[in-house]
């Protein structure tokens, strides 16, 4: 699966004095592949960032960033990655267009091709109009659209965006992750969000790892995780009905009959079906052929929100439990768990 690996973190830990702010990180990220990390304020989220920068060495481990040792090579690493921070900052008294002239003389792009490549990452960014409007006058998010700009102007392969929807409104985060993902696909770049906004870059992630302090709890697709978690429960139908289904349990009974149904349960005029596969087609099936008037069918599902709380209450519960034990061998036993459920790929 991870043939194209182009960020590869080995046994990645980092120690501010007794503090493990990065602790035993392993996480491979394919080419042209969107990934989330994802985690609350302090996880360790940055600090990753900063080692595959390497703007600051590890404690130990080592990260692999475009086949180059990011530690040992970290120039090398920036000339092919393209990081935005949370808070992008400009030259107010500048143009955005002259503020990213600006970028690319800074990144070595010729004289010659700076208004051409400038010109270019406006209009890709959905600036082109704004370009001659100084920055002072940018909104948050047309900021973070000139920052996304200045991360591309120089043709990264990797970009790392750190909390880039913060402070942005609902519309304009939609419509920068929906770039995003655009501009993923069509120029092949890998790209590495790291956020604590859970339900707003789950539309965009390929995958997705949950980071809670300084450990990877667990990484993958949200469909995989959420299959894992929650087993029989990820697949539960509720169809709306116009008649009165009161005392109708001989439907109960039938659907209970049909094979891959876990549970059903009977309202008024609606009925919510537990399966172990998705079985939409058949249960509407089902409804039509007993001369029922289906209304709406509405397909619940586990969300990244659900997906890391129970993660997270997890982790938490396993932890406490260990914290109680005084036995060495119990000890172990929990952290034999807990390594075990981080392998859920």
């Amino acid at each position: 699966m991870m043939e194209n690996a182009i960020i590869e973190l080995e046994g990645l830990s980092k120690n501010y004095g007794s503090v493990r702010a990065v602790e035993d990180l392993n996480l491979k990220i394919n080419k042209g592949e969107i990934f989330g990390l994802l985690g609350p304020n302090g996880a360790g989220k940055t600090t990753t960032i900063l080692m595959m920068l390497g703007l600051t060495e590890p404690s130990s481990g080592r990260a692999m960033v475009c086949g180059i040792n990011a530690t040992r090579n970290p120039i090398d690493v920036k000339r092919k990655v393209g990081y935005m921070p949370d808070s992008v900052g400009f030259y107010d008294g500048l143009t955005a267009f002259e503020n990213l002239k600006y970028i690319g003389r800074l990144n070595g792009i010729p004289e010659d091709e700076i208004e051409e490549r400038a010109s270019s990452m406006m209009g890709l960014v959905g600036l082109g109009n704004e370009k001659d409007k100084k920055t002072s006058v940018y909104s948050r998010g047309m900021k973070q659209r000139l920052g996304l700009a200045d991360v591309l102007i120089k043709e990264p392969e990797v970009i790392i965006l750190d909390e880039p929807t913060l402070g942005i409104d609902p519309s304009g985060v939609r419509e920068f992750l929906s770039l995003i993902h655009q501009l993923s696909r069509q120029q092949g770049l890998t790209v590495l969000i790291s956020s604590h906004h859970l339900h707003q870059v789950q539309q965009v992630c390929d995958r997705v790892g949950i980071f809670v302090k300084g450990k990877l709890l667990v990484e993958g697709n949200i469909e995989s995780l959420s299959r894992n978690l929650f087993g029989e429960e990820s697949y539960v139908v509720v169809v709306d009905v116009k008649e009165d289904l009161s005392g109708r349990n001989n439907f109960v009974e039938e659907l209970q009959g049909l094979a891959g149904i876990k549970s059903v349960e009977l309202n008024r005029s609606s009925i919510q079906v537990s399966s172990a596969n998705d079985m939409t087609p058949e249960i509407v099936k089902f409804f039509v052929m007993n001369g029922l008037n289906v209304m709406g069918v509405r397909k619940k599902e586990y969300g990244l929100d659900e997906i890391y709380h129970r993660y997270f209450e997890n982790n938490q519960t396993n932890k406490e439990a260990g914290m109680r034990s005084e036995n060495l061998f119990q000890r172990a036993f929990f952290k034999k768990n807990d390594a075990g459920r981080t392998n859920t790929k």
